[in-house]
């Protein structure tokens, strides 16, 4: 051990590796397990992770690589492993205003990155609750999605070019700029929501968009689900391809937001089937807000909205983006199962009312909470377990809804270990073997986040 330790902190420098208890206040997260890892690596450049790797490899030690610790399926647990956090390497290089362009290393925080853009005028799409502690590097690894997918689509949508180190040490630098480019293989698709398992992202090139002008906003009820897919029909079909986001909330979660200790308080009048926060980008104050208010003013004239309430400052849009972001509220009865889903729109509602049925069936005492990015097919379910026994039934319930609907177990968070068991509940068994077969030839040890996605031990 002490050898190992000697080898990594000779490529790494003083002080960037962590072990006892400096290792121990690392590997705290108040949203995931991280383990107790071996030793807590921290480097500083692409050629420190490609040393650190090659030494790994050369000793066969699993390498987990952490990036804001704010993953949910367990993904950075790194028991009986080595911790490699990138934290140290959060530096924006270079914004390229003209070409709308940044070059950004994995460690930087999404916000940090975010606010960048800004400055320079410009837009990096991605918004998450956890935007102020995820990184670029852990975005990439899953492929996050979050509120404006419907628009901008996912993490993997904003990529140009990467910088990846393998398994083995070699640094793969494939920093495209380009829109196009369709000169062999697509190689940062590789590593966009592999979960580390295929190479350690180090630094990205994100395409921007140029900032919008104009937001608007509203929170609006409506009596089924029937009226939730009309007015997202006429939405799209109004807006003109300003719409951001169409966040849809049940009703459980609507009172969870707006009541006591949650800070935020109710913006409708009555009680509502379904609630949903509308959220509409464009390049014209005026026009867009005069726009946005004539749109939802036909929806409520034609009865597929009950009741409407448009923020009328930003601090008005600020308080409605505040209710849809305290999801944690949802969180008052523990422990909890956590679900994140991808169905057809076509097929939410019947989902949704089995789930409660069948959760009802067999445990009357259940609590379940529903949210989500319904434009996008994703949903979150948040089912109080009362019982930590009951969650393996629980997720065999659920997931078992979804593989009969054709659904996906992982939206946007990922597999990591919690999901493990129901990876084949999505995916057959051409497409298992072909993953395997990826993970085979680029990490034949098997060395990198072992464990995640696939049993422990060898790829094959």
């Amino acid at each position: 051990m002490s050898d190992m330790l000697a080898r990594f902190e000779a490529v790494l420098g003083p002080g960037a590796v962590l072990t006892g208890e400096a290792a121990a206040e690392k590997a705290v997260s108040r949203i995931t397990r991280l383990g107790k890892p071996i030793a807590v690596l921290l480097p500083s450049t692409a050629d420190q992770v490609s040393a650190t790797m090659r030494v790994a490899h050369e000793l066969g030690v699993a390498v987990s690589p952490w990036g804001g610790k704010t993953g949910l399926v367990d993904g950075a647990f790194a028991d009986n492993a080595v911790a490699l956090s990138l934290e140290r390497m959060n530096r924006i290089e270079e914004i390229d205003t003209a070409a709308g362009v940044m070059v950004v290393e994995a460690g930087c925080i999404l916000q940090t990155a975010c606010e960048a853009a800004e400055a320079e005028g410009l837009f990096l799409p991605l918004d998450l609750g956890s935007r102020g502690s995820a990184t670029i590097g852990g975005n990439i690894s899953t492929n996050a999605g979050g509120n404006r997918v419907l628009r901008y689509g996912m993490m993997g949508d904003m990529v140009l070019g990467l910088e990846v180190v393998l398994a083995g040490g070699t640094i793969v630098s494939s920093l495209n700029r380009l829109i196009k480019n369709n000169a062999g293989y697509d190689l940062k698709r590789l590593f966009i929501g592999t979960e580390g398992t295929l190479g350690v992202v180090t630094r990205a090139v994100l395409r921007l968009r140029r900032a919008p002008v104009s937001q608007n906003a509203a929170v609006v009820g409506l009596a089924g689900f029937a009226e939730v897919c009309e007015l997202l029909r006429r939405l799209e079909a109004g807006l003109g391809g300003c719409l951001s986001a169409f966040e849809v909330m049940w009703p459980e979660f609507y009172d969870v937001v707006t009541t006591s200790p949650a800070v935020g308080r109710p913006v409708l009048v009555g009680r509502h089937a379904y609630y949903v926060l509308i959220e509409s980008l464009g390049g014209d104050d005026e026009d867009d807000a005069n726009r946005f208010e004539r749109v939802l003013g036909e929806t409520l004239e034609a009865g597929v909205v009950e009741d409407a309430a448009i923020a009328k400052s930003q601090a008005e849009c600020d308080r409605m983006w505040a209710l849809r972001d305290d999801a944690g509220q949802t969180v008052r009865e523990l422990p909890i199962a956590a679900f994140d889903v991808s169905l057809g729109l076509s097929d939410m509602e019947a989902f949704v009312a089995a789930a409660r049925r069948d959760l009802a069936v067999r445990w009357p005492d259940i609590h379940l909470t529903v949210f989500g990015h319904v434009a996008d097919g994703n949903l979150h379910l948040i089912v109080a377990l009362r019982d930590r026994q009951r969650r393996h039934d629980v997720e065999n319930l659920i997931y078992g809804l979804v593989r009969d609907r054709g659904g996906s177990v992982s939206a946007e968070h990922g597999i990591g270990l919690q999901k493990r068991a129901y990876l084949s509940w999505t995916r057959n068994d051409n497409e298992i073997a072909l993953m395997r077969n990826l993970k085979r030839a680029l990490d034949p040890s098997g060395i990198l986040n072992p464990g995640k996605i696939f049993d422990q031990g060898q790829p094959g």
